[in-house]
């Protein structure tokens, strides 16, 4: 890691991207109630940043981060007491987690930063651990977080642990960021929820021929939803783009249109009510973490 990404007191800085679902289909439910997917992630140029610091006591300590959730359920603090109880190591860490990605917006904020603490303190603390065994502790903790620490944009299938490297068009978006909330659980368990799509190839996906399932959901659960999406589609539609539909991240209720250039998005962007917040990002098949940070992971 370069001098740059030096934080205050000597702590490191280290990205925690979002991502984006480029589509979601779920196409079955197991025996123990785990619903069956395929999807395709890839990483925005945007996210939370983390600031880690090494402690000798062996304790793990949260100096910021999202204080509506509770110490013992952060996921970056359940990280780095996995990653201690995998390995044995007597070494702590203070965790500051500067959040910008939305909690419940579909982005993957909390497995970003688990991520990023698996990366960080397996440097930090001279682990020397392999992309794999990182993957195997963070999967205990959440489905999504061995993307992040792969960090190469990827097909998923099964519950998001079997992952496929992929290589989808790097292309500009347009980020919608309401104010509003959607539960996992709840969208998971809503009626509308479609739970039998057909299997997609790499192909299907090509063809326009996939989509996310838990939009309708979505919309109905947290109208300003639907109000952001409408919006995106208007804004579009403006600029005669209007084979540009918006998109669903995860189950919501982030949304999102992919744009050719940066200048469309800024234009499109322009034509967005002030009250909806949004940004313009970069799709990126490469992690920023792993950008910033190319020596964190053992061979």
């Amino acid at each position: 890691m370069n001098d740059t990404a030096k934080g205050a007191f000597g702590a490191m800085r280290w990205p925690a991207p979002a991502k984006i679902n480029r589509f979601l289909h779920i196409t079955g439910r197991r025996a123990d109630g785990y619903h069956e997917l395929q999807t395709l992630f890839q990483f925005l140029d945007w996210g939370d940043e983390l600031e880690i610091t090494t402690r000798a006591d062996g304790q793990i300590l949260r100096s910021e981060g999202n204080v509506e959730v509770a110490f013992e359920h952060d996921l970056s603090v359940r990280a780095a007491q996995a990653l201690q109880a995998a390995t044995g190591c007597r070494l702590g860490a203070d965790i500051a987690v500067h959040k910008r990605i939305p909690a419940g917006a579909g982005l993957g904020g909390g497995s970003s930063d688990a991520a990023t603490v698996l990366v960080a303190l397996n440097q930090l603390w001279q682990l020397d651990l392999d992309a794999e065994a990182l993957a195997a502790i963070g999967l205990k903790l959440g489905a999504d977080i061995p993307v992040f620490v792969y960090g190469r944009a990827c097909w998923a299938e099964g519950i998001g642990e079997r992952l496929e490297p992929a290589c989808p068009e790097e292309g500009w978006l347009l980020l919608a960021l309401p104010e509003a909330t959607v539960s996992t659980a709840a969208a998971y368990a809503h009626p509308a929820l479609r739970r039998d799509c057909p299997r997609v190839t790499a192909e299907d996906f090509a063809a326009r021929r996939c989509d996310n399932v838990f939009e309708p959901v979505a919309r109905a659960l947290a109208p300003a939803v639907d109000t952001a999406m409408r919006a995106l589609a208007e804004a579009a539609a403006a600029e005669d783009l209007a084979d540009q539909r918006p998109h669903l991240s995860g189950s919501g209720g982030a949304c999102f249109l992919l744009l050719p250039d940066r200048a469309t998005a800024r234009r499109l962007q322009a034509r967005l009510p002030a009250t909806l917040r949004s940004l313009v990002s970069r799709a990126q098949n490469r992690s920023p973490l792993h950008v910033a940070c190319p020596g964190a992971l053992g061979r």
